[in-house]
């Protein structure tokens, strides 16, 4: 170990390096400090005085210097970290600038990790300017993970957070999630409800889908430093994914808006699709109703005694095939199960949350006779979804239970609990297993896990890692979490 802990007759030394550091950052341009302001005497002296503050000696006097903790600031409280319940953080690291690139920035964060074990943290925080190049470089080098930016109100320049695990058990903590939208001509039957209900951040009107968590190939959704889900699986492997960290992602998760109805349209299952697309997973489906005016309904199977040459031919000759559509009412709560197979269409202003097979195929039948400008229908799947289509399948909304803990559905692909928390009882999270994906619908939340916590948005979706602590959802409202069912 280079460093030791500062006295307080080191304090003139180490006001020195620090001016020295300030007025260096300050001739490459970055303003992460300012000397008499941050940092400053007040501070230094504090941290001595704490018994925070590490240093070291060199030929030109004080040449290291940086402030070790378990003491995060409050700018971190929202920041969206991955790693720890026993977080330990360092500040004002500071380096000579004449013995920078030397290889001693490396020893002296080398022993700032190993002070922060012996405080007994598994995992490591701190921050940089987002000007500050060689910190990010520096950062990258030591392992550590960029997690995102936060801003201060004392200071211009954001400042860019990082974060490392520093233990083999160190828990993952569930990390917000930012979705791809499908919008335009690729879901002309969407509106505006995403962003005017749920805050997201679409580009276009309309927009169709949110796809909250999703590994789909170019709509990945990312965290906070743009991440993409794939990549941090890469990264992170089962401690992240369970038994996924080598297999396919198997689930999506959308929230989708229905100002118009969908077309009437089927889905594969998994022989079918891996056979005629390309080794691709079938699609079988949820449907959570959020909202839907008085009177909605959804195309939800094929009427009883169809059979499929009746079926091609009404759908040989457009809206003829519109009679032999099941349809059934809904409202909001209810659970619908759509296996692959089973013909299905959301109807006209609908919103709803879909938990699904992490798949993109859809076959379409009908589009309820509509043109685009140009008097161009969209395009249709019939060979494809005639050969797909089981004509058995009629099933039934399910109606939400209002229990503190639901789990709705237990199916092949997925299960999916609905979780009702009240101000008088808090619920439990159900065991993940493999990884969750948590949705808040409804009121105000909060997640908890070992005396920390994270506030909830509407429509907001978190991933819940393998290595998750314990969790617990409190305050008043719904939520929804899925995860793959166990083989």
């Amino acid at each position: 170990m280079i460093l030791r802990l500062a006295r307080v007759d080191d304090l003139p030394a180490l006001y020195k390096l620090y001016r020295t550091v300030c007025e260096h950052l300050k001739s490459e341009g970055m303003e992460q400090w300012s000397w008499g302001k941050y940092p400053n005497k007040e501070i230094i002296e504090e941290d001595v005085r704490a018994g925070r503050l590490y240093c070291l000696y060199g030929e030109q006097g004080m040449i290291i210097s940086v402030a070790v903790g378990t003491e995060t600031t409050p700018a971190y409280e929202n920041v969206n970290w991955l790693f720890g319940v026993r977080p330990g953080v360092f500040h004002r690291l500071a380096v000579h600038p004449d013995l920078q690139d030397r290889g001693l920035g490396r020893k002296a964060f080398a022993d700032v990790e190993s002070i922060l074990v012996y405080l007994g943290c598994d995992s490591l925080r701190c921050d940089a300017g987002e000007d500050n190049s060689r910190a990010a470089r520096f950062y990258a080098s030591m392992g550590l993970r960029k997690v995102g930016t936060v801003k201060r109100a004392d200071r211009k320049v954001p400042y860019c957070c990082y974060e490392k695990r520093l233990t083999e058990n160190c828990p993952l903590l569930p990390i917000r999630m930012h979705p791809s939208f499908r919008g335009g001509k690729l879901t002309p039957w969407g509106g505006d409800k995403l962003r005017s209900v749920y805050g997201k951040d679409i580009a276009e009107v309309p927009t169709g889908e949110s796809l909250e968590v999703s590994c789909i190939p170019g709509l990945e959704s990312t965290d906070d430093a743009g991440n993409k889900l794939p990549d941090l699986i890469a990264r992170f492997g089962s401690k992240f994914a369970g038994r996924y960290e080598f297999e396919p992602f198997p689930l999506l998760l959308k929230i989708i808006d229905a100002r118009e109805a969908l077309s009437v349209q089927v889905h594969p299952d998994d022989t079918y699709a891996g056979e005629h697309e390309g080794g691709k997973l079938g699609k079988t489906e949820a449907w959570l109703i959020l909202d839907a005016p008085e009177g909605s309904e959804l195309t939800y199977g094929i009427k009883p005694g169809t059979d499929l040459r009746t079926l091609q031919e009404a759908c040989e000759n457009g809206p003829a095939v519109e009679p032999l559509l099941r349809r059934v009412p809904v409202k909001p709560g209810d659970v619908c199960y759509i296996p692959a197979g089973c013909v299905h269409a959301i109807g006209a202003g609908i919103m709803l949350y879909e938990i699904q097979q992490s798949s993109d195929i859809t076959y379409r039948f009908y589009d309820w006779n509509r043109k685009d400008a140009n008097g161009k229908g969209r395009e249709l799947h019939l060979a494809q979804a005639l050969a797909v289509t089981d004509l058995s399948l009629a099933p039934d909304p399910i109606p939400a239970p209002s229990i503190p803990v639901a789990r709705v559905l237990d199916k092949p692909y997925f299960t999916l609990d609905l979780l009702n928390p009240t101000e008088a009882s808090p619920v439990h999270v159900p065991h993940i297993r493999d990884f969750g994906l948590l949705t808040a619908l409804s009121g105000a939340l909060c997640l908890e896990w070992e005396g920390k916590s994270r506030s909830l948005s509407v429509g907001e979706s978190l991933y819940i890692p393998n290595a998750a602590p314990s969790l617990t959802l409190r305050g008043a409202g719904r939520a929804a979490l899925s995860m793959p069912r166990a083989r």
